[in-house]
């Protein structure tokens, strides 16, 4: 047993005489903790307790049970057998010491017993015990540790491999032995490091840092070495070990951390991290070279329709092919870096960079507007770029990304798919910008909003058939603000939604209030923004909002754009024929001026085409206008809906589309929108009198 730090080596006298065992006792107590027994049985139960004795010192001759017969009992048992045991005899013959030691016996000592040479023997034997272990201990780990060990002599030339090393270099002991280690380099590490590791152990005796090899098969590999010296009493190195294990898997989890801090997960791109420390650096060589650099922002128009219509892995499938096609256009030296959702970014350096980013441009443009195959859907989408210069627009990372994305915003907002380069004015309009839409919040918390009314008229009779409702913005500053100024905003922050829900709470509780006056009931057109259009459960939600004022689905008429329907047919079908079903009027408001495509629009379960007002200001007098107009007519006609005429504003205009076979009508030559209190009042009148056009009275 090996003695622990804390606690004197336990040593066993054992002899049948108590004086000799006082003598042996006394010469070694203050050294040790000592045990005395007087027989061998007792002996042996002792030394075969877990808290075994680290040395016995053995009395041959004992009555009943011989200390050689104990030695024999002792080397017989696996777990004794590692015990140091001194025999003391009075008997000094050659044979009889002989005896002792072929049993096992380590030492032998002749009484009487000489002190100074008991305590040289005990401490002794006691030493070479523990140095024994400790090379059996080194001996077991060379042999079996997964580690990689090789001992080199001073001269670096190798003397001893473990069969670790033999396994994970290849090469076995006789291949190797009076090399120097060096033939395993794979020439990765240079030779400055390699100085730099011999200076290390030349000064300190020890060394630990990371190398390439190579096995006997060629395959390189990074490892972990460790090398320490062995020196003699004179100080000089007689040896070198070196232990080290193969590092490649350690090595490819840090490449993967590595990747995975700086990639986007989807696309494989590198992300916002990756491209800020690449444009951090591209600035810094731009300014000493007194170069430029450009940054481009892209984000995807009307992306969020994509994820919401076909699912997110749709969406997925087309930010992957998005990514593809903006990095086959750029050249090695340019990165291309998804930021986060639809949203990338494009550094460019080493050209002229205002020509050569607007080709670029353009070219990422037509490349992202290609049709895209997904998930067996054929898409189509589109771009839109904001472009800052280093140094001009900014010169710092910060900066420059803020003007560029600036800059995409002002693209998106003249029409999408197309490119801008930042100017100072941008910055002006982006404040502007968040000045409206915190406005918009305060709007909403104040209940700033109102509601107008513009009446809807039956163009062959003058019959008031309805009304159309129109959300006005009572600012406190700047009084009545058109939804023009602040719509676009509401749309873009997504305020749009709130504000969208307000209206037509609003609107509910208007027609509640004329029911109950025992007004008349005409349906209400409320305006679906794209956003309100694409939520789900949108019938549900609506459905919902008329429950808790009580009124029925054919009280509202729901007016959605041309764009908004054509956008994504097939999903916009998919809601209008929920929305018909459950018993809303399905108004197509701006007819004229998208694209729709008429086998579509035989499929909506559309009630009403509105011509847009751009069509009629002009007619009869524009013949195009004019022609359009009669178009969509007849068209409607053929599909069986009404069409109602926005901007009408004057009795040649009236008598126009009247003649044509025009339904409805709208516009200030019958009435201009009205607030609540004065359209209940025209509201009245209208089914009060004969049915007239008394548009003097309302205008």
């Amino acid at each position: 047993m090996i003695a622990t730090a804390s606690k004197k080596p336990l040593i066993l006298l054992v002899d049948d005489t108590p004086a000799n065992l006082h003598v042996l006792a006394s010469a070694l107590r203050e050294e040790y903790r000592i045990k005395a027994v007087t027989t061998g049985v007792a002996a042996l139960e002792i030394a075969l307790r877990p808290d075994r004795p680290d040395l016995i010192l053995l009395d041959v001759m004992m009555p009943g049970m011989s200390g050689l017969e104990v030695l024999q009992r002792l080397r017989d048992l696996p777990e004794s057998r590692e015990i140091p045991i001194i025999l003391v005899t009075a008997d000094s013959s050659e044979q009889s010491q002989l005896d002792g030691l072929g049993k096992g016996a380590d030492d032998y000592l002749i009484k009487p017993v000489v002190t100074a040479v008991l305590q040289v023997r005990v401490r002794n034997l006691l030493a070479r015990k523990r140095s024994e272990r400790q090379l059996r201990l080194a001996a077991h780990v060379f042999e079996y540790s997964g580690e990689s060990i090789l001992i080199t002599d001073k001269n670096n030339k190798i003397i001893e491999v473990n069969p670790a090393f033999v396994r994970q270099t290849g090469y076995a002991l006789h291949e190797v032995r009076g090399e120097d280690p060096h033939f395993l380099s794979s020439g990765r590490t240079s030779t400055e490091e390699y100085r730099t590791m011999w200076r290390e152990i030349a000064k300190n005796g020890f060394w630990q840092g990371e190398l390439w090899d190579r096995r006997k098969d060629g395959s390189i590999y990074p490892k972990l070495l460790t090398i320490s010296v062995v020196r003699a009493a004179s100080g000089e190195i007689e040896f070198h070990i070196g232990n080290f294990t193969d590092i490649t898997l350690r090595k490819e989890s840090e490449e993967q951390i590595r990747h995975m801090a700086h990639h986007d997960a989807l696309t494989g791109l590198p992300n916002r991290l990756h491209v800020q420390i690449v444009l951090e650096r591209a600035i810094a060589t731009a300014r000493r070279e007194r170069e430029e650099v450009a940054v481009m922002f892209i984000d995807l128009d009307r992306f969020k329709i994509i994820n919401d219509t076909l699912g997110h892995s749709a969406g997925d499938a087309l930010l992957v092919e998005v990514g593809g096609r903006i990095r086959s256009l750029l050249r090695d030296s340019d990165v291309v870096a998804r930021l986060g959702g639809d949203e990338f970014v494009v550094v460019i350096t080493g050209e002229p960079n205002f020509s050569g980013a607007g080709h670029l441009a353009k070219r990422i443009i037509a490349a992202l507007a290609r049709p895209y195959e997904v998930d067996g859907h054929r898409l189509h989408n589109t771009a839109s770029i904001g472009i800052a210069i280093f140094p001009q627009d900014g010169e710092n990372v910060e900066t420059l990304m803020k003007c560029a994305d600036t800059a995409m915003y002002h693209a998106k907002n003249e029409g999408r798919s197309r490119f801008h380069f930042y100017t100072e004015n941008m910055n002006l309009t982006a404040r502007e910008h968040l000045v409206m839409e915190n406005s918009l919040h305060t709007a909403l918390q104040r209940d700033e909003f109102v509601v107008h009314y513009q009446p809807q008229a039956d163009l062959a009779t003058g019959q008031l058939v309805g009304a159309e409702a129109l959300i006005r913005w009572m600012h406190p500053e700047r009084g009545l603000v058109s939804p023009v100024e602040f719509i676009p905003v509401a749309e873009e922050s997504g305020l749009i939604l709130p504000i969208g829900e307000w209206v037509l709470r609003r609107v509910c509780a208007q027609i509640r209030e004329w029911r109950e006056a025992g007004l008349p009931p005409i349906p209400v057109a409320v305006n679906l923004s794209a956003r309100q259009f694409r939520q789900d459960n949108l019938a549900e939600h609506i459905g919902g909002i008329l429950d808790e004022y009580g009124l029925q689905p054919a009280e509202i008429e729901l007016e959605i754009t041309e764009s908004t329907a054509m956008e994504h047919a097939d999903a916009a079908a998919a809601v209008l024929h929920t929305l018909h079903r459950a018993g809303f009027g399905i108004a197509i408001d701006d007819f004229g001026t998208g694209y729709s495509s008429l086998s579509y629009l035989k499929r909506f379960p559309v009630d009403k085409l509105k011509i847009d007002r751009s069509f009629i200001m002009d007619i009869p007098a524009d013949s195009n206008d004019a022609a359009i107009a009669q178009a969509v007519i007849q068209m409607a006609s053929g599909l069986g809906l009404k069409v109602i005429a926005e901007g009408v504003e004057t009795e040649v205009q009236r008598n126009f589309l009247r003649e044509r076979g025009c339904h409805f009508m709208q516009g200030f030559w019958y009435s201009k929108p009205l607030d609540a209190a004065t359209f209940s009042e025209f509201l009245q009148n209208s089914f009060a009198a004969k049915p007239a056009i008394q548009a003097e009275r309302w205008t």
